[in-house]
């Protein structure tokens, strides 16, 4: 990759990890703020109210995906890069400054919801915008290594939100961080988000838009033309399904399943979590560029087969998982298997559109996907628990993944598939016999 190409890729990481830095410190840090909004109860109902309002956020991905989307296509992908951060930077000073219950009764919720609703329209443009960019911005035969730095910048903004969950569980008392050290968090994010703006504002837009001719399409960017797409959306969501449950199930989920369920002190928790996260941050570019050798398919069949296999015993196991090496082990082999899928879905899913629709293709199927499985598995998880049947969990994790091992087999492979299309007619979407001699 030339040094254009590596500013692109630099630029639209730094933004993504912020923007997801934003989005994770609020699953991460609710079980500090959970009681501050509602009036003192029963532990667990409040912290499915808050994570209820998580959820939220993920409902308004869809049209965050349409509006975003739109514009990436109709604009170019740096005006959407561009509107997201800014739309990030603003929920995250709601939330630093949003009043209790104690001093505005349910005032303090509607800030909140306010909040995760930007959050949830920025989000979702900004995953098919930065998937979209980073997988236009890199040279044909290193798509798969290039896309692979959006999940690296997303588990890098975790890793920022847990190392400062950290920090401050060691500076700070359990009282302290849930009366006001909730806060300092999405301040961070806040300057965070500003410091991106004023790097988007200058980042280059990428060669595949400006020379495709996408610009001057009547449809960009429009319904019309992605129903035109509509198999490749409905795959969009299909093979998003079993992926976003796994995800977040040992991301955001996890160190809370380790302290409520294992029970694990908070900070042993966030301390696996931090750990497991760094390796499978690290092994992102080494899963993308092999899908750029042996193809996306094999990846992504990998992933389908170990989670649906192995989800239930990892997360049997985790539930007795008293100490910090037994639970970090279960948890990285956990995010192995996910590598499978994060490392490529990104350009999967924008190598399955033209470059007229490519934005939108990605963010609104993608952003519905998420807000019906990725968004609910926290409160899917919390509500199994609650009833008493938190194994029920594990098998709803393993059925997603299963649903989308059917997808896989079934798909045709990407990798060879050109950035530079149109107005082409749709991609094949059905695996392609192999030709005999």
């Amino acid at each position: 990759m030339g040094r254009e190409h590596w500013k692109k890729i630099w630029v639209g990481s730094a933004g993504n990890m912020v923007e997801w830095f934003d989005w994770f410190v609020y699953a991460t840090f609710a079980v500090y703020f959970a009681d501050a909004f509602f009036p003192k109860g029963n532990e667990t109902a409040n912290l499915m109210n808050t994570m209820g309002i998580f959820a939220v956020g993920f409902f308004m991905r869809p049209v965050g995906g349409w509006l975003l989307g739109r514009i990436g296509d109709r604009k170019g992908r740096k005006a959407a890069l561009t509107l997201t951060v800014t739309l990030m930077s603003a929920s995250a000073i709601l939330i630093a400054i949003a009043p209790t219950y104690a001093v505005a009764g349910y005032g303090g919720v509607a800030v909140l919801l306010i909040a995760r609703l930007l959050q949830g329209l920025s989000v979702g443009g900004e995953y098919a915008a930065s998937a979209t960019y980073l997988t236009e911005a890199s040279d044909p035969g290193r798509r798969g290594f290039a896309s692979s730095f959006q999940y690296v910048s997303m588990t890098a903004g975790q890793l920022v939100g847990l190392g400062l969950q950290i920090v401050l569980q060691r500076s700070l008392s359990d009282a302290a961080l849930h009366s006001w050290g909730w806060r300092i968090p999405f301040i961070v994010g806040a300057l965070g988000a500003a410091v991106v703006f004023y790097l988007r504002r200058s980042m280059l837009e990428t060669e595949v838009y400006e020379e495709s001719g996408a610009a001057a399409d009547a449809d960009r960017g429009t319904l019309k033309a992605l129903w035109a797409h509509k198999r490749e959306a409905f795959l969009v969501m299909a093979l998003t399904m079993g992926g976003t449950v796994a995800y977040y199930t040992y991301t955001t989920y996890l160190t809370k399943f380790l302290s409520k369920s294992a029970g694990m002190e908070k900070s042993t928790a966030s301390l696996v979590s931090f750990c497991a996260l760094f390796v499978f941050m690290c092994i992102q570019p080494l899963a993308g560029a092999l899908s750029d050798r042996i193809g996306r398919r094999p990846l992504l069949i990998t992933f389908a087969v170990g989670s649906t296999f192995l989800t239930v015993p990892i997360m049997t196991m985790l539930r007795h998982a008293g100490t910090f090496w037994p639970a970090f082990g279960l948890a990285l082999l956990a995010l192995v298997v996910v590598t499978g899928y994060t490392s490529i879905n990104a350009c999967v899913k924008a190598e399955l559109f033209p470059t007229g629709i490519r934005a939108l293709g990605v963010a609104l199927p993608y952003a519905l996907a998420n807000a019906l499985f990725g968004g609910t598995a926290e409160y899917v998880a919390l509500w199994f628990k609650k009833a008493g049947a938190e194994s029920g969990f594990y098998w709803y994790v393993a059925g997603c993944a299963a649903v989308s091992l059917v997808v896989y087999l079934s798909m045709r492979e990407t990798r060879d598939i050109d950035l530079n299309r149109v107005k082409d007619e749709p991609q094949r979407l059905t695996a392609e016999p192999v030709p005999s001699n």
